[in-house]
């Protein structure tokens, strides 16, 4: 197999790109957009996202069984790609469009059905894309160099959703002092990241066509996919014990995730009263860590296993989201007036939340590349798709269940729906801030319990894949 070039490596992460994009909007926007604007309650709001969630448990697996059996000439991944990045664009400005004048009910069925549209459109085209990352590669350090690659630009999108979100689209303005409740903004919002992502899934499957050639083809083929073989191909991933402690550890992690980045908006408008300016320098900060996360978590992966690296870096993301709330509601934190030290604090914290999550995503994307291997050897099967379907479905449950979580959360301590800065209670205010911070210590500690049960070593993996290189050349031969 040729080695991979700096151009390819990039084609495939930018891929990414149109996932963060969504995951950025999401998370930072979706919840208050239909809470705080439309005035959606938080508890239906949530609902409708984790109904969606719901439809991926299915749906992600299944596209992901059925690119691993599909054979054409453009290879098992490509013609998923292709096809799913306009629909992506389509449902996903169709999101942020509801009709005036719908209702409680209706604006709930809008987002119920275009929350729905917008992952089967993302799973049609990003599950086979993360399943061609543990294709492109079988070296164990080059693994994780494409794993980054592909968590630094899916984070690239996240941030160009804030930092546009907050620095130009729902800018604080003299009309608008309050910029995020701006509901003529939304629509623009969304026609420029629909457009952005669409075109940043069509690069990643042009520039990495031409490796069609050299990625794997399974050493037998499969049977025709049918829901026998689909249901017993998840009964067949989750006897792995690493897969297993992989998969939950990776699930409470999102979920966990996204709690906090569901609050997030809400948190800083409320909590640390900060207005769009000012979120947006705490958030540019906050994305330094993950410039440099990246590369250091990457050295060090050369030195360490993987697994430490992932409980090293869960540890360090969860002392710095909880010592920001910690500290504010003990009193120990700087008055607002002095802007440097206020904002500074809050941008550390958040840089050092950033750099520890950059390792748990990057050793977790090259953890599941290692463990496709492990279940070809095992079964004389490649199925990337069923593997990274399931762990796309755990990344995907930090919108869902995240959302339906912190709906509930609001509706049960009493938060109400466009609500201004400032007028929201100070004990509600306080409830927020722990069930942001605190209270997701806890959940965190079981899913790095889980994570602790992973057995596949660097060790045990290169003698795999010496087997599975003999089965190659004995098939060629």
């Amino acid at each position: 197999m040729p080695k991979l070039s700096l151009f390819t490596k990039i084609s495939y992460g930018i891929g990414q790109l149109g996932e963060g994009i969504k995951n950025g909007s999401f998370e930072i926007f979706l919840l208050f957009y239909y809470n705080q604007v439309l005035g959606l309650p938080g508890t239906l709001a949530g609902a409708a996202t984790f109904i969606a969630l719901g439809f991926d448990a299915f749906f992600d697996p299944f596209v992901g069984s059925l690119s691993d059996s599909l054979r054409s000439r453009w290879g098992r991944r490509h013609p998923f790609m292709y096809a799913g990045a306009v629909p992506f664009g389509v449902m996903f400005y169709l999101l942020w469009v509801p009709p005036s004048g719908l209702g409680e009910l209706g604006l709930f069925l809008w987002l119920t059905a275009f929350a729905i549209g917008v992952r089967a459109a993302m799973a049609i085209y990003l599950i086979p894309h993360n399943a061609m990352g543990a294709e492109l590669s079988s070296d164990y350090h080059e693994r994780t160099s494409i794993g980054g690659w592909r968590i630094v630009l899916g984070f690239v999108g996240a941030f160009l959703a804030s930092l546009l979100g907050f620095g130009v689209f729902f800018k604080d303005t003299p009309d608008h002092p309050f910029g995020q409740r701006n509901l003529a903004a939304y629509p623009h919002f969304a026609e420029f990241f629909g457009v952005l992502a669409t075109a940043a899934v069509l690069w990643s499957a042009f520039g990495t066509q031409s490796r069609i050639p050299f990625l794997p083809v399974p050493a037998r083929d499969q049977e025709p996919l049918t829901f026998t073989r689909f249901g017993r191909e998840l009964r067949d991933s989750l006897r792995s014990p690493s897969f297993r402690a992989l998969f939950v550890g990776t699930l409470v992690f999102f979920v966990t995730r996204g709690v906090q980045t569901a609050l997030q908006l809400h948190l800083s408008v409320h909590f640390w009263e900060l207005g769009s300016q000012e979120i947006l320098k705490v958030n540019v900060i906050g994305f330094a860590g993950l410039l440099v996360g990246v590369p250091a978590w990457g050295a060090l992966s050369r030195r360490f296993d993987k697994k430490p690296s992932f409980l090293a870096g869960v540890a360090i993301f969860s002392v710095a989201i909880v010592a920001g709330p910690v500290l504010k509601l003990a009193d120990l934190w700087p008055a607002h007036e002095n802007e440097l030290a206020y904002l500074g604090l809050l941008g550390m914290f958040g840089f050092f939340a950033n750099f520890g999550g950059a390792a748990a995503l990057i050793a977790a994307t090259s953890m599941m590349a290692d463990l496709t291997d492990e279940h070809e050897f095992e079964t004389g099967l490649r199925q990337e798709g069923i593997f990274f379907g399931a762990v796309a479905f755990s990344a995907k449950a930090s919108s869902g269940l995240g959302h339906l979580l912190s709906g509930v959360a609001l509706d049960a301590i009493g938060f109400q729906v466009n609500a201004e800065r400032g007028a929201v209670a100070p004990e509600v205010v306080r409830h927020l801030a722990v069930i942001y911070g605190p209270a997701t210590i806890g959940v965190l500690l079981i899913g790095a319990f889980y994570l602790a049960r992973y057995q596949l070593t660097r060790d045990r993996l290169s003698e795999i894949q010496k087997v599975l290189e003999q089965r190659r050349t004995a098939i060629s031969s």
